[in-house]
C-alpha cells in the first residue's frame, strides 16, 4: 500500500448534486434530489433487483471510501465472475423494521438475477471494502453501517457463497470510529483496521486482525495515549526502523488534535510513543493533519509555536509559525522543518535553513500580505519575503506588473510572492525567487 493515504478514489458512479428546478417552500427534500444517472448495466441490475423486491424501494448510498455508488460490481466469491452488490431500503415500513437492505446478484448467460437479501445493520451505509484478509483465501465483503445520526457506526464482514446462494455476516461485528484494510507490517498480505473512540471509561484504543487459513480472527490490539473519542485524520508514512506508521491525528478533549503512532512487529501493534505525554508533545490547532511536507516517504508532525516578537501579546494578536517534526531513530520527536502555515487558506512556506531562529513573520492588514522580516536582538528587521492571495485575474496581473512573481493557483486564486530587492544583506538571510518557489506548497 502507498505510503501516504488521505483520500480514496470516487466510483464511477456518486451522489449527485442537489438540483431547485421549479420549487415550492412546500416540497419536501426528497423531491428536490435528482437521481443519479444509471449506467446501462446498472439499469439491468436495478431491473434485476426490482423484479425480486418490487418497485417500492430506495437505493443508499456509502457515505465514503472507494466505493461511493448503491452498485458495487465486483468479484465478490473469487469465482473469476463478477457479482453485483446493491445497498437499497425497503419504502413504507415502520419505524421499528429494518429497512436497510442488501441484495447480491449473479449473472447467468450474461443475465442478471437477485440470488440472495438480507438485511443490513443500521440505517446508513457508511463505508464498503472489499478484500481477503491475512493467509486466508476468501472474499471478504465489509461493510460500516451508522444510526440515522451517524454517531454510532459498526462495522461487519459478509462472505458470499455461492454453492448455498446466500450471504451471511462471519463471526466478525464491532463497533468502531474509524476502519481500513492495509498491508501495515509489509508481509503483503492485508490486515483490518480498527480505531475507537474512548467511551464509558475504556480508552481509545486501535485493533488490528488477521484472518487465519482456517477462518479464526487474530487480535492485536494497542491502548491509545489519550481519552480520544474523535479521529481527524489517518495517514501512513515510513519510520526510522523501516516500518509502516500509522499516523493518527486525534481530538483531544480541548478541540485540539494530537498524533499517536502505532506500527506492526512480530504481529504486535506497538506504540511509537512510550508516554502519553510524548504524545501530547504534538498537541496543536485543529486542522493541522499530519503530512509530508518535503515529499521523502516520511510524515511530519506540525507543532505550532509563537513566532519570535509575539511572546508577550495577547493570544489572539500572536502569529504563529510550525515547526514540523519527524521520528528519530530513538522514536523521538526530532525538528526538521519551520514554516508558516496558513490554515486557513491551506497554503505552507517552509523556511530556507538560513532562516531558522533568524526570521519573524507579520501581517500587512492594508495589503492582505504576510510579511516575513529579520529578526535579532527582539526586533523585526528588514523585509526578506511578501506573500498574497489575488482572487481574480485583475488583481494578480497588478501585482505582476508591480514585480510580484507568481507560486501557484488554486482555483480561481492566484498566490504570489515579493522578493524585496533593497535593504542590508549582510546578514545573509537574503533568498531568490527560486527559493521563494520550492518552499511554497498547498497542505492537500
Amino acid at each position: 500500500m502507498k505510503y501516504i493515504q488521505s483520500v480514496f478514489r470516487a466510483a464511477a458512479l456518486s451522489t449527485a448534486p442537489v438540483l431547485l428546478t421549479g420549487c415550492s417552500f412546500g416540497s419536501s427534500i426528497d423531491n428536490l434530489m435528482a437521481p443519479p444517472k444509471l449506467s446501462a448495466q446498472q439499469e439491468q441490475i436495478y431491473h434485476a433487483l426490482t423484479e425480486a423486491t418490487g418497485q417500492n424501494i430506495s437505493l443508499k448510498y456509502p457515505k465514503s471510501g472507494k466505493y461511493l455508488s448503491a452498485f458495487i460490481v465486483e468479484d465478490i466469491d473469487g469465482d473469476g465472475v463478477d457479482e453485483a452488490v446493491v445497498f437499497y431500503e425497503r419504502n413504507g415500513l415502520g419505524v421499528d423494521e429494518i429497512t436497510l437492505r442488501i441484495n447480491v446478484l449473479d449473472q447467468d448467460d450474461g443475465n442478471w438475477r437477485s440470488v440472495c437479501d438480507t438485511a443490513a445493520a443500521g440505517a446508513e451505509i457508511e463505508k464498503v471494502m472489499i478484500s481477503k484478509l491475512g493467509d486466508n483465501e476468501r472474499v471478504n465483503l465489509i461493510i460500516g453501517s451508522s444510526l440515522i445520526n451517524r454517531s454510532e457506526k459498526n462495522v461487519t464482514v459478509y462472505n458470499y457463497d455461492q454453492t448455498e446462494g446466500n450471504i451471511a455476516p462471519t463471526f466478525f461485528s464491532e463497533s468502531y470510529s474509524f476502519m481500513d484494510v492495509t498491508d501495515l507490517d509489509g508481509d503483503e498480505k492485508n490486515e483490518f483496521l480498527l480505531l475507537t473512540g474512548s467511551a464509558n471509561g475504556a480508552p481509545a484504543g486501535a485493533e488490528v486482525y488477521q484472518l487465519d487459513e482456517e477462518g479464526k480472527y487474530h487480535q492485536c490490539p494497542c491502548e491509545l495515549s489519550g481519552a480520544f473519542t474523535e479521529f481527524d485524520g489517518l495517514s501512513y508514512g515510513k519510520l526510522p526502523n523501516g516500518k509502516t506508521g500509522l499516523y493518527i491525528d486525534a481530538v483531544s478533549g480541548t478541540g485540539s488534535i494530537q498524533t499517536d503512532i502505532v506500527y506492526m512487529e512480530d504481529n504486535r501493534l506497538k506504540k511509537v510513543f512510550s508516554s502519553a505525554e510524548e504524545s501530547f508533545a504534538t498537541l496543536r490547532s485543529s486542522g493541522c493533519p499530519s503530512y509530508d511536507i518535503d515529499g521523502d516517504g516520511e510524515l511530519e508532525i506540525p507543532v505550532q509555536v509563537i513566532s519570535p516578537g509575539y511572546e508577550d501579546v495577547s493570544e489572539g494578536e500572536q502569529i504563529k509559525l510550525t515547526n514540523w517534526m519527524r521520528i528519530g531513530a530513538n522514536d523521538t520527536l526530532e525538528h526538521k522543518h519551520t514554516s508558516y502555515y496558513s490554515i486557513g487558506e491551506g497554503y505552507v512556506f517552509v523556511f530556507p535553513e538560513k532562516w531558522q531562529g533568524k526570521v519573524t513573520v507579520k501581517r500587512d492588514a492594508i495589503n492582505d500580505e504576510m510579511v516575513f522580516c529579520s529578526y535579532s536582538d527582539g526586533k523585526a528587521g528588514r523585509e526578506l519575503l511578501r506573500i498574497c492571495c489575488a482572487e481574480d485575474m485583475v488583481s494578480r496581473d497588478d501585482r505582476i506588473s508591480t514585480g510580484y512573481m507568481l507560486l501557484k493557483t488554486k482555483g480561481e486564486s492566484s498566490y504570489l510572492a515579493y522578493i524585496p530587492q533593497s535593504g542590508e544583506k549582510q546578514d545573509g538571510l537574503s533568498i531568490t525567487s527560486g527559493d521563494a518557489a520550492i518552499g511554497f506548497s498547498f497542505i492537500e
